[in-house]
């Protein structure tokens, strides 16, 4: 049975071991690992200080995500699938791990996250309502 996140430390263990499964996986470790070259033990507590702030409103991540993503795809273009595939791992790293209110925010913040980026990755808007449009105004009698 799991039990949902609480504290930082369950956090420390889900973002460990989602970036071990990261680190591993075939479509994007090498992005991890050989484009960002990522120091995972200087990168964990960026990490759990975003999801800590993300799922418990701690106020402890003050860097700007969509920069480093920014210039790492000048480095190595960022496709939808590398963003599908980081959401895959993430999802089911919190499923296998942790269930609850708190798990599932992780899950909805992860999708969120991974689509604005992606979508800006692409050039276009971070939103995902961004192909809602005015109509157009009825022309007056």
């Amino acid at each position: 049975m799991t039990r949902d996140l609480q504290y930082r430390a369950d956090i420390s263990s889900l973002v460990g071991e989602f970036y071990r499964r990261a680190f591993a996986d075939p479509l994007i470790g090498r992005i991890f690992t050989d484009v960002a070259k990522m120091d995972l033990d200087h990168h964990m507590p960026i990490m759990c200080d975003f999801w800590e702030t993300v799922l418990f409103n701690a106020g402890l991540y003050r860097r700007n995500a969509l920069q480093v993503h920014l210039a790492l795809n000048a480095r190595h273009p960022l496709r939808p699938e590398h963003f599908e595939r980081w959401l895959q791992l993430w999802v089911g790293t919190v499923d296998e791990h942790f269930s609850g209110e708190k798990a599932e925010l992780a899950k909805l913040q992860a999708e969120r996250i991974a689509g604005s980026i992606s979508r800006r990755m692409q050039g276009r808007s971070g939103s995902e309502f961004e192909t809602i449009r005015l109509r157009e105004p009825a022309d007056a009698p």
